[in-house]
C-alpha cells in the first residue's frame, strides 16, 4: 500500500463493560506508512482500543477493516497473520528463556508462512535484537533484564514479525532518558517499513515522532490533527495537556 491510503480503520467502534463505555463509537482511520500518536487521560479508553484493534478484545459493536478486509470477527492470531503486531503495556516475554529463544519464536511463526526462497532464522533472529542493541544479551534469560530491556526485548519479537502494523503500548515505560533517545531512533527506522500506532504519555516521544496524533478521552475520538495542531487545540489542552 502507497502512503495515505487506508491500513486500518474502524466506523463506530464500541466496547462497553455493563453501563461503562470504555470505547464509544470510534471513527478512525490509520495510513499506511504513517507513524500515529494516541494520547489521553488514563481511563480513556486508548489500550482497550488497541486491544479491539489487535484482536485481544472483542467489540461490542462496529466494525474493524485491514488492508482491505474486515477483521471485526478474526482472532488475534489471524491478525497477526495478517500483518498486525501488537506490544503490550505490561511485558510479556517468556521470562525463563532466553533473549534470543524469544525472538527466535517470534521469527519461526512468521516463517512457517513464508512463501518463496528459504530464509535463515538465525539471521533473522539476531538482525531483530541488532535492531533494538539487545544482541550482545543473546544469550541472557529474559528473567535478568531490567524492566526497560524487556521492553525492547519486547519489540523485537514485534520487529522479527515483520508486520505491516506495528501497535506500541506505552512502549517508553520503564526506559531511561537515553534509552528513551536510542527508542526514537529505532522506531523512525521501523517507520520505514511498517506503519506504527503508539500509545504514549511521553509528549517528548510523541511530538518527536508523530505524523498525526489521535486524542482519546471517555471513549470518544476528541481531536485529531498534526502535533502543532493538537499543541494549540484548546480543547485538548482543557481535557489532557494542560493550559
Amino acid at each position: 500500500m502507497d502512503a495515505l491510503t487506508p491500513l486500518l480503520s474502524t466506523e463506530d467502534l464500541t466496547r462497553h463493560y455493563g453501563g461503562i463505555r470504555a470505547v464509544d463509537g470510534v471513527n478512525f482511520t490509520l495510513n499506511a506508512g504513517e507513524i500515529r500518536a494516541i494520547i489521553g487521560p488514563n481511563g480513556a479508553g486508548k489500550t482497550t482500543f488497541v486491544s479491539l484493534l489487535s484482536g485481544r478484545t472483542a467489540p461490542s459493536g462496529g466494525r474493524i477493516s485491514f488492508a482491505g478486509q474486515d477483521v471485526t470477527a478474526l482472532p488475534a492470531f489471524r491478525r497477526v497473520e495478517l500483518g498486525i503486531a501488537y506490544t503490550f503495556q505490561i511485558t510479556n516475554v517468556y521470562k525463563s528463556m532466553s533473549v534470543a529463544d524469544n525472538v527466535r519464536i517470534a521469527v519461526q511463526s512468521r516463517l512457517k508462512r513464508h512463501v518463496g526462497a528459504p530464509l535463515d532464522p538465525e539471521a533473522e533472529t539476531i538482525a531483530a535484537l541488532e535492531a533494538v542493541d539487545l544482541a550482545a544479551r543473546a544469550d541472557t534469560p529474559a528473567s535478568q533484564l531490567a524492566y526497560g530491556h524487556q521492553r525492547l526485548l519486547e519489540i523485537a519479537m514485534g520487529v522479527a514479525l515483520q508486520p505491516k502494523l506495528l501497535i506500541l503500548d506505552e512502549p517508553t515505560q520503564g526506559l531511561s532518558d537515553s534509552e528513551i533517545e536510542n527508542f526514537l531512533q529505532l522506531v523512525r527506522r521501523i517507520g520505514k517499513s511498517a506503519t506504527i500506532l503508539l500509545i504514549e504519555h511521553n509528549m517528548h516521544v510523541v511530538m518527536s515522532l508523530a505524523d498525526r496524533i489521535s486524542v482519546l478521552t471517555r471513549g470518544r475520538l476528541l481531536a485529531e490533527g498534526t502535533p502543532d495542531e493538537i499543541r494549540n487545540n484548546a480543547d485538548v489542552q482543557a481535557a489532557y495537556l494542560g493550559s
